[in-house]
């Protein structure tokens, strides 16, 4: 069995590469401190099929290019989305607060 890892895509922009955020807790040796590391790996997707946001898993394979060791297994999660408001609607919503500090 391949190493894998799981975490979250933070960049799916390049043509079938995407980057992968694990985020794991770790104890500082001395001083036995709890901090988060946060370790980023792009990742092989044959398929463009994971987008940003969504939890993938993530498996060793040979390198594919200079900074590629992993492939994309499967999508674990899919992202809910953002919510973005289209531009006639921020405009009407301005003028509305506008209006009401008018009065």
């Amino acid at each position: 069995m391949a190493h894998t890892l799981i975490g979250t895509v933070t960049s799916d922009s390049r043509d079938k590469t995407i980057t992968v955020s694990i985020i794991s807790r770790e104890t500082h040796p001395l001083y036995r401190k709890q901090f988060t590391k946060t370790r980023k790996y792009t990742a092989h997707d044959e398929k463009n099929e994971a987008k940003k946001g969504d939890r993938v898993e993530i498996a060793a394979c040979r390198p594919l290019s200079k900074t590629k060791a992993y492939t994309l297994v499967k999508v674990l999660e899919k992202s809910r989305g953002t919510v973005e408001l289209k531009e006639e609607v921020n405009e009407a919503l301005a003028e509305e607060v506008k209006a009401e500090g008018e009065k």
